[in-house]
């Protein structure tokens, strides 16, 4: 089976692809940004997003490259008409990972639950030709055991609520959502083991674990026979931690990388060239993205990424997300998208042109001195 490179988006909840060895394909999304992931054969159905996260898929040659996007759902009580339409679009596009969390919103769980309400209304016959993806261990529910962590008393628990909210039997790819420094990584992945082999999740993942947790959990699932699938990292232009030894152990340990916050937090677009928009992220207060972040070395670095974009006839946003696939190894990113057009202009990100010899030298050299 060929692998060409693809996109992903996520926001209101899309799906990723992502080839493991030599035949296991998955696909990731989640809500509120959008990421990109490998391609998938052209006989693939095109796949969907939903309330959390949409994921698309863009044709390159006899491939489809496939995405996945993340849409927050948070207090929507019904699947309005707006909502269907992006995921139909996503869908339409080649869409068919979906990324969720428990704890994605707000309030918690209210994006596996719109998300499953799209799934009964409008995708009820698809499940099939879906790659579906939640994940647990942040705080979830009030009470001594919903306070988030790596405890097998937990996962299962959030597991079996999150399957109950979106109305699955199974997902495909259950992670655990970060690193517990409280609890014995031999419990956590043994929790995931069982997992799988109860029928919850058909394979199992980690998000946010350094290069030695890694090496560590990968070791563990290997030896129990349930080995994972799917690392995901955060990874952009300005954070690039990962290319200290955790994407050669990934890719020696036979496991994809789908990675988030690709557009770091959305420095990497013109959002923030003049300055602070009040209404943006930044702007309001965010926990994840601070004003101080976005100072004079910042808007100089990305103004001068924008240029090197401009004559590549991309987007900053854009090219930040064809700057990942450039590395062969990395499976999806994971991309938001808030409206059709922004989901579009994403997954019109696949057909770029390689990068070339001198416009690596000139994003080097901005990115030298940058350290987000």
């Amino acid at each position: 089976m060929p692998v060409v490179r693809s996109v992903s988006l996520t926001g209101i909840s899309a799906p990723s692809i992502t080839r493991i060895g030599h035949s296991i394909w998955s696909y990731a999304s989640r809500s509120g940004s959008a990421p990109i992931a490998r391609i998938v054969p052209a006989a693939a159905k095109n796949a969907t997003a939903t309330g959390i996260t949409p994921a698309a898929v863009a044709p390159i040659a006899t491939h489809q490259r496939l995405g996945a996007a993340r849409q927050g759902l948070g207090h929507a009580v019904a699947v309005d008409a707006r909502m269907l339409g992006h995921v139909r679009h996503a869908f339409d596009r080649g869409v068919t990972h979906f990324d969720l969390a428990n704890n994605y919103g707000p309030p918690n769980g209210s994006a596996e639950l719109n998300f499953g309400r799209v799934l009964k209304e409008d995708f009820a016959d698809l499940r099939q030709e879906i790659v579906i993806s939640s994940k647990a261990g942040w705080d979830m529910w009030p009470g001594p055991y919903g306070q988030g962590g790596g405890s097998r008393k937990y996962l299962l628990a959030s597991l079996d609520q999150s399957l109950e909210r979106m109305g699955l039997d199974y997902v495909d790819i259950f992670y655990f959502h970060r690193y517990d420094p409280d609890t014995p990584l031999e419990e956590t992945i043994g929790a995931l083991d069982r997992i799988v082999r109860s029928g919850r999740a058909l394979y199992a993942g980690i998000s946010s674990y350094d290069l030695k947790q890694t090496e560590r959990a990968a070791a563990i699932a290997r030896d129990l026979g349930t080995p994972l699938l799917i690392h995901q990292p955060r990874y952009n232009m300005l954070d690039r931690w990962i290319e200290d030894g955790l994407i050669d152990t990934c890719e020696q340990e036979g496991m994809g990388i789908i990675c988030f916050s690709p557009l770091a937090q959305g420095i990497l677009t013109d959002k923030y060239l003049r300055g602070v928009p009040a209404q943006s992220r930044a702007g309001m207060g965010a926990v994840s993205l601070r004003p101080e972040q976005i100072n004079d070395a910042t808007r100089a670095a990305v103004a001068a990424l924008n240029e090197v974009a401009k004559d590549r006839d991309q987007t900053l946003a854009q090219m930040a997300l064809s700057w990942i696939l450039r590395e062969s190894r990395i499976t999806s990113v994971l991309v938001g998208a808030s409206s059709v057009p922004q989901l579009d202009s994403d997954i019109d990100a696949l057909g770029a042109t390689p990068f070339t010899d001198d416009e690596r030298v000139r994003i080097e050299s901005v990115l030298a001195d940058h350290i987000f």
